[in-house]
């Protein structure tokens, strides 16, 4: 089966008003659990607006709402609405763009694509020119969608691609505390 055909952007908070004109359709917002509603999103009219809200973190950690299956179960929910309609124009953001928002358009894009996780995932490297997919959520999304590890390959794939173009990320992914997310 193919990748879906919607018309995809990935973006922070900050660029949402760029957007607002594009004939957007449908609009995931994942963005921490105190976070305003953005301002910008009231823009957007006559979309199917979905929000979620935790933390931007990889674990479990004190203070912190991480990722749970039920934020995902969400996430996929709102890919089945956007589905359903051939001329789905889809915007997904998160705070910066990086993390949360890129591994929900991967997750999107392989919702109805068995097979297809890397090439969804490689398609990444084309929507946005930076980021690192939050890994809980693909974890997460690789059980509910019964993938047996076929989305967590194609994150790594996607990884080993972005550290080739960007081999400075390695480092930087290592000293934020996340190291143990680089690809082998």
């Amino acid at each position: 089966m193919p990748l879906p055909n919607h018309r995809l952007i990935i973006c922070g908070i900050p660029e949402l008003p760029q957007h607002s004109m594009l004939g957007v359709s449908h609009v995931l917002s994942i963005i921490d659990t105190h976070e305003p509603v953005p301002p910008a999103l009231g823009e957007f009219l006559d979309i199917d607006h979905e929000l979620i809200r935790f933390d931007d973190v990889v674990a479990e950690y004190p203070g912190f709402e991480a990722c749970t299956p039920r934020h995902v179960e969400r996430l996929l929910a709102f890919g089945e609405r956007a589905h359903a309609h051939s001329d789905s124009h889809i915007l997904v953001h998160c705070h910066a763009g990086i993390s949360r928002s890129q591994a929900a358009a991967a997750i999107l894009m392989c919702q109805h694509a068995p097979g297809r996780e890397e090439e969804a995932f490689l398609r990444l490297l084309k929507l946005r020119q930076h980021g690192w997919p939050n890994t809980r959520m693909v974890e997460f999304a690789d059980t509910l969608l019964k993938r047996d590890g076929a989305l967590m390959n194609g994150l790594m794939a996607y990884r080993r691609a972005m550290i080739a173009a960007k081999p400075h990320l390695r480092d930087v992914i290592r000293n934020i505390g996340r190291g143990h997310e680089l690809p082998a």
